[in-house]
């Protein structure tokens, strides 16, 4: 019985995507297709298939060869009014449907946030990207949840150097505790209001680092 193409294509298109999202493939990097054969222990046509089709989401690009698209900072306004937007509208279905689990998972990260704990600014990145996830999560749409899947590579690719202030991470955790209080009490309109004005004030935050 032959494989079927479609699958080991769509399996080779995911593991690529993951490792952009990743980073472990970085924004102007090349991507043979050799040696992701090699790396895949695969044939080339599944390999190439993966490529157009990750061509099609807008990941990677075709200049004499594939490599991994970059972010224009002139997109930075587009990046974040569409990450405000499904942040925004997340959060308030979230306020529904939130589970009281995924609520203590929410408030260990927030304690794990906090300033005084004196935790890498790696630690507290990974931890910051998995309770916007995990809010995300709980809105229940599938839909919403694969394009906020798609966005987080465009934000993460901007690779910003920012070092917040301490002042601004007090900021950013009173606000993610004002989110998960308004998500406790299934306050959708609030939820939705405040996730829409974490993402603008992160914009502004990080704006001047663009003009530099």
């Amino acid at each position: 019985m032959k494989p079927n193409l479609n699958l080991i294509t769509g399996d080779v298109q995911a593991r690529i995507r993951s490792m952009i999202l990743a980073s472990d493939f970085k924004p102007g990097q090349r991507l043979v297709e050799e040696e992701l054969c090699s790396m895949f222990e695969i044939g080339r046509t599944p390999v190439r298939e993966a490529l157009l089709l990750l061509q099609g989401e807008g990941l990677i690009v075709r200049r004499r060869g594939w490599e991994v698209q970059g972010v224009d900072h002139l997109q930075v306004h587009a990046i974040f009014e569409s990450r405000a937007a499904i942040e925004s509208a997340t959060a308030r279905l979230a306020a529904r449907y939130i589970t009281p689990a995924q609520l203590d998972a929410l408030d260990g990260m927030l304690d794990a946030m906090e300033p005084s704990n004196e935790i890498s600014r790696i630690e507290l990145n990974k931890i910051n990207t998995r309770f916007h996830e995990l809010i995300v999560q709980a809105s229940n749409n599938a839909i919403l949840i694969q394009f906020h899947e798609r966005t987080r590579f465009y934000y993460w690719a901007l690779r910003v150097p920012v070092l917040f202030a301490d002042a601004q991470l007090h900021d950013t955790n009173r606000e993610h505790r004002e989110l998960v209080d308004a998500l406790r009490r299934h306050e959708q309109d609030r939820a939705e209001h405040l996730a829409r004005l974490h993402v603008e004030s992160t914009m502004k935050t990080i704006e001047p680092a663009l003009q530099r």
